[in-house]
């Protein structure tokens, strides 16, 4: 069994809308061995889990309190995630710990943003298990990005059945030629993933507290992955219209003569206005947008990513680190 899983590329145990893994080589081909990696967007980590390259400084930060506990979690505690995260598909489980979930909210957020050691394998584990059967959005969230401070219990229950359509997402995904391994693959996996976070700092919080001088350059070259809320498309986030991803891209078109950053600046085909910036097209998978009545996802073939002037071209042969 140790082999069968560890032999595969890490990624997270939980989908993860707006996910950038099949951009992850993109990045780093631009990026480099850095001595330094920041993500103030931190979600599934599917880039930094993808680095080609021996782990060095590196720091991930997310405002909503889930995400962030429970990548906590998993480097402090990754048998008690599992054990939280192991349960069979309930519907009537579902909404209960999606409601306890929530309010647990105002005193595990204060916590989380005050206590840089503290975080809740119960709530880890529980957050992710439901990730994983919950249809569409609004999983732990009320309004806006994140867990805002306004957010409040729902009137009632949510109505959709639990993932129901395949073998299984995450926690929950039947892994082939292992049997009913059950919480075994969980604690295998969480394991894994607490090796490779075992020295990545994990902030909370607003995104730009983790962009300041003594987190980015004064460790030396940095790459800074921005992936913020975007402004325009058919996402959760999309509706908060707080302004996040314009003020993203001000804080790079400020920063972006910086030599000892390497930022990329992700977004929709039009979104930004990054002079002297290289923009290169992706293809994200189909995502929540595929289940619509016409089967399509326009956005999906709108995905750009924005370059910074100092980072690598390997296309005109830059490929050593500065």
């Amino acid at each position: 069994m140790e082999n069968e899983i560890s032999n595969k590329p890490l990624r997270a145990p939980f989908p993860w809308f707006g996910g950038k893994s099949r951009a992850a080589d993109l990045i780093w081909s631009r990026f480099g061995d850095i001595a330094n990696y920041v993500e103030p967007f931190a979600g599934s980590l599917a880039v930094l889990l993808s680095r080609p390259h021996a782990p060095r400084t590196e720091t991930i930060n997310d405002l909503d309190c889930f995400v962030a506990n429970f990548w906590r979690a998993v480097q402090a505690v990754p048998d008690e995630v599992a054990r939280w995260a192991d349960g069979p598909v309930n519907e009537a489980d579902l909404h209960a710990r999606h409601r306890w979930l929530l309010a647990q909210l105002p005193a595990h957020r204060e916590r989380m943003e005050h206590d840089p050691e503290y975080s809740d394998a119960k709530i880890a584990g529980w957050w992710v298990w439901g990730l994983c059967l919950w249809i569409g959005t609004g999983w732990c969230r009320q309004r806006g990005h994140g867990c805002p401070h306004d957010s409040s219990l729902p009137a009632s229950p949510p109505t959709q059945l639990p993932h129901l359509g395949d073998a299984g997402r995450g926690v929950h995904r039947k892994i082939p030629h292992l049997g009913d391994a059950g919480r075994g693959v969980l604690i295998e996996t969480f394991q894994l993933l607490q090796e490779r976070l075992r020295r990545v700092r994990v902030a909370c919080g607003d995104w730009s507290r983790v962009l300041g001088d003594s987190v980015t350059w004064r460790h030396g070259t940095t790459g800074i992955l921005l992936d913020p809320p975007y402004a325009d498309g058919e996402m959760e986030y999309a509706a908060g219209g707080d302004g996040v991803a314009a003020e993203c891209a001000a804080w790079a078109r400020e920063n972006g003569e910086n030599r000892q950053l390497r930022i990329a600046l992700c977004g929709l085909e039009g979104e930004h206005d990054m002079p002297g910036w290289e923009c290169v097209p992706w293809k994200a998978r189909g995502g929540y947008g595929s289940q619509r009545a016409d089967g399509g996802n326009i956005n999906r073939h709108r995905e750009r990513i924005w370059f910074s002037p100092h980072c690598l071209r390997p296309d005109k042969g830059q490929l050593k680190l500065i």
